[in-house]
C-alpha cells in the first residue's frame, strides 16, 4: 500500500484517509493546539503514519517489524517529516512496554485485530493509549467481502466455509487468520469504552472491479473513488466490504 493521498493508491485508502483527517482536524479544535499526539499500532512502513504527520502532528508507530521500521524511517525522511515520526518496535499485546498509557489524542489500529490472539485485549490497549474523549479509528477484515470474493472467483465450498467459520475463514490456505461483521466490531470498540461515530465499508467495489479497466478507462479512478465514498457509510454495503473502519472517541 502506498501513500493515501496519491490517486492510484487511495482507491483503496481514500475512504480511511478522509474520515481520519476529518477526526484529527476535529481534535484539533477540540484540544485548541494545532499539534496532536497520534499512536498508530502496527502501522508499518508509515503509510499512514507520513500522511499524518505531514499535517504537522508527532506520530508514534509501533510495529514487531524491524524491516518494517527501518523503511518508516528512510519514508519520513525522504517526505521532510524525520522530525515528527518515531518508530518503536513492540506490539499491541505489549503496548504499554513501549508506550505511555492515556498520552495520545488518537490512535490507529489498522490491519492488527486480523492477525492478534484476543482482540479484545487490542481494543482494550488501544483506548488505554487514549486521552479522555480521543480519537480512535480501527480498520480491519470484513466477512462479507471475503465470502463475496470467493464467490465471484467460483470457489462456492470455501464461501460457504467462510461464512460458518467462526474466524471467517474460507480454508487452511486463507493468509487472514481472522475476519469480522461491522456488528462485532462495534461490540469490541462498545466494550472498550469507546462511544462508535460512525462504521464505514472500505473498498466494497474496488477489489471486484478488473485493474485493467480501472487502469484503461478515462476517469474511471475519480469515478471509482466517488462511488466507493457514496457507499461507504450505507449499512447495506458494510456487508460485503473487504475492511470495515470504525470511527469512535473515547469516553471520559
Amino acid at each position: 500500500m502506498s501513500d493515501p493521498t496519491r490517486p492510484r493508491a487511495s482507491l483503496r485508502t481514500a475512504v480511511v484517509w478522509e474520515v481520519l483527517k476529518d477526526a484529527l482536524d476535529r481534535r484539533v479544535k477540540a484540544s485548541g493546539t494545532d499539534t496532536l499526539d497520534v499512536l498508530d499500532t502496527g502501522g508499518g512502513t508509515g503509510n499512514f503514519a507520513v500522511p499524518v504527520a505531514r499535517l504537522g502532528h508527532r506520530v508514534t508507530v509501533v510495529d514487531p517489524s524491524p524491516n518494517a521500521l527501518f523503511a518508516l524511517e528512510r519514508r519520513a525522511a525522504e517526505a521532510g517529516v524525520a522530525d515528527r515520526v518515531r518508530g518503536v518496535q513492540g506490539d499491541i499485546h505489549g503496548l504499554f512496554d513501549v508506550v505511555e498509557r492515556g498520552g495520545y489524542d488518537a490512535v490507529l489500529c489498522h490491519g492488527v485485530l486480523e492477525y492478534v490472539d484476543d482482540p479484545a485485549e487490542g481494543v482494550r490497549n488501544a483506548v488505554d493509549a487514549l486521552r479522555p474523549s480521543g480519537a480512535l479509528s480501527l480498520l480491519a477484515a470484513g466477512l462479507g467481502g471475503a465470502v463475496l470474493a470467493r464467490a465471484l472467483a467460483g470457489h462456492f465450498n470455501e464461501a460457504r466455509h467462510a461464512l460458518t467459520d467462526p474466524a471467517g475463514r474460507w480454508g487452511e490456505g486463507d493468509p487472514v487468520p481472522r475476519r469480522f461483521t461491522a456488528e462485532q466490531l462495534t461490540e469490541l470498540v462498545a466494550a472498550a469504552g469507546v462511544e462508535v461515530g460512525a462504521v464505514h465499508g472500505v473498498r466494497v467495489f474496488t477489489d471486484l472491479v478488473p485493474g485493467v479497466l480501472v487502469d484503461t478507462e478515462p476517469g474511471a479512478v475519480d469515478a471509482l473513488l466517488e462511488l466507493e465514498a457514496a457507499a461507504a457509510e450505507l449499512p447495506a454495503f458494510h456487508s460485503v466490504a473487504t475492511q470495515l473502519h470504525v470511527l469512535g472517541e473515547k469516553q471520559g
